[in-house]
């Protein structure tokens, strides 16, 4: 599929130095306020008043976080694009020296959510611009998420919530750290991994080490689990798809010399593949109960489901290539990588096509290393600006056909 060109359509919404100004405000002041998984009641309260002194009319979700905001009106035709925002910090120090630093102890902005809930802000705001102004070819919906990082995300409570009514793709971003500011990393087809979490109990009528034979041997049990379930896993599922079982605890007897009734283990799944994803609840029960039986353990398994990949849909993948492409040329688009990391942005694509892409938050030259969910965190925030025009940009260009 051929990108549009630099000027290839008439882009309004230019960043102006004032909104510009505004947003890098509004960006520390959240970063100097960070507020945890569904208790993001001021991100929510200032998002409302911003919104609503431009005239718009934001309405809260019912867990009392988060919001949704339409610009423009929705007359049930052509369904919607939605741009998506999530708010929840962190629960790690902040242990940068700047004047916006965190002032909450052991709350911090760690993952750029401060700024992507600060772009589409802004997105939204230079939007509610041009539909005063008659610029914008149709309705745009903002979806600003609570509890992002809590298992197994805040959108799946946000879907039930009805956020996506109407809405027939969406897009969102992501901080990158190795990108440079400028510049967004894209992908099409899985962006992130799933990752879910695993717990095993096995239990027997134990006895003495003396006579093995007489009873379950638990621990050799749980050893076995420990080592034959991820091999057995990793014969059953296609190699491509990476799924992983690695464990994290195991736990069993407290004697040399009595067998115990009891033992546990947990770890994490992680797998890059969705229809893999979807199979893996089964698959890992199956090969748990199989391999206990073999030892004549009494398996439980508590498979706890947390996200599945992020798999960008092609044509929206194009959509915000073009969106960078008509803003600031060709090299402001780079091929990304899947990560293992997990994003609930992909309870959404369940429902309707999107895409997600890495914004570039490396300031240029920087040799310093940052990395995500870590303390020192921190961005260019000419990253702001970069976000908002490539949400603008996707608005227009979503409604106009290519030449």
């Amino acid at each position: 599929m051929k990108s549009r060109e630099p000027g290839s359509v008439d882009l309004p919404g230019t960043l102006s130095s004032a909104l510009r100004a505004e947003l890098i405000a509004f960006r520390r002041d959240l970063h100097m306020h960070p507020e945890l998984g569904n208790q993001e009641f001021r991100t929510t309260a200032a998002l409302k008043a911003r919104l609503e002194a431009a005239g718009l009319a934001p309405r809260v979700l019912p867990g009392g976080t988060g919001l949704i905001c339409d610009i423009g009106t929705w007359d049930g035709g052509r369904p919607m694009l939605a741009i998506r925002a999530d708010l929840d910090a962190l629960p790690i120090p902040d242990v940068k020296t700047v004047a916006y630093r965190s002032t909450v102890p052991n709350r911090a902005h760690a993952c750029g959510h401060d700024v992507h809930t600060t772009t589409v802000l802004g997105a939204g705001l230079v939007l509610a611009g041009m539909e005063r102004e008659g610029l914008l070819p149709r309705p745009v919906r903002l979806l600003f998420q609570p509890a992002e990082e809590v298992l197994p995300g805040g959108a799946a409570d946000a879907v039930a919530a009805g956020v996506l009514d109407g809405v027939g793709r969406i897009i969102a971003v992501h901080c990158d750290p190795k990108v440079d500011a400028g510049k967004i990393g894209l992908r099409v087809g899985p962006i992130t991994s799933a990752c879910d979490r695993l717990e095993v109990t096995l239990d027997g009528p134990g006895g003495h080490t003396a006579r093995p034979h007489l009873t379950t041997d638990l621990v050799t049990a749980a050893a076995r689990v420990a080592t034959d379930v991820p091999a057995v896993l990793a014969r059953r599922v296609d190699a491509r798809s990476g799924l992983s079982l690695t464990w994290g605890r195991i736990e069993a007897g407290h004697a040399p010399n009595v067998i115990p009734q009891h033992a546990e283990l947990s770890g994490t799944v992680r797998c890059l593949d969705l229809p893999a994803w979807r199979d893996a609840p089964d698959l890992v029960h199956a090969a748990v109960d199989e391999v206990a039986a073999l030892h004549r353990a009494k398996s439980t398994v508590n498979y706890v489901r947390g996200v599945p990949p992020v798999v960008n849909d092609a044509v929206i993948a194009e959509l915000l290539r073009d969106a960078m492409i008509a803003r600031r040329g060709f090299d402001a688009v780079e091929d990304t990588e899947q990560s293992l990391g997990g994003e609930d942005f992909s309870w959404y694509l369940e429902h309707v096509p999107g895409a997600m892409a890495r914004l570039g938050v490396r300031t240029p030259g920087d040799p310093r290393v940052r990395d995500l969910h870590a303390g020192d965190f921190d961005v260019d925030e000419d990253a702001i600006e970069t976000a908002v025009e490539l949400f603008t940009a996707a608005a227009v260009i979503d409604a106009t056909p290519k030449g």
